[in-house]
């Protein structure tokens, strides 16, 4: 099953953060190739979100590569979708840390104080396998 983490008062739309989570699941091995996905009013449901806005990030998915329609059985998994989406988590996850180190730095923080902090929110998150 598909794990989300959804924000509804973040500043990023419940669009993208349904594209985003399933990339990261995508990527982690939580979703297959070939798995299907939930449907847009399933999920929708699960999320209580609109339907709309589950058949926007779907289409996007779809657009990315990374989801592919099969008639008569729903939307799943793209073949190529594994090393896509690894790539795109990896590229997101690149972005947000810089953005996080541009503020630290401008901030007036030193090089080992930013650091420090990295490695003790590192060392708070059991080795990377806790989810916030």
């Amino acid at each position: 099953m598909m794990w989300f983490d959804i924000h509804p008062d973040s500043p990023v739309s419940i669009c993208e953060q349904i594209v985003a989570q399933v990339i990261f699941n995508v990527a982690s091995g939580g979703l297959e190739v070939g798995s299907l996905i939930p449907s847009v009013r399933e999920l929708g449901a699960r999320l209580t979100v609109h339907p709309n806005t589950v058949a926007k990030a779907y289409q996007e998915l779809e657009r990315m590569g990374v989801l592919t329609v099969r008639r008569g059985r729903g939307m799943e998994v793209a073949a190529d979708a594994l090393k896509l989406c690894q790539t795109e988590r990896r590229k997101r996850v690149r972005q947000r840390i810089r953005e996080a180190l541009r503020e630290a730095i401008s901030s007036g923080l030193p090089h080992e104080e930013v650091r420090r902090v990295v490695e003790e929110e590192l060392a708070s998150h059991d080795d990377g396998k806790r989810r916030c």
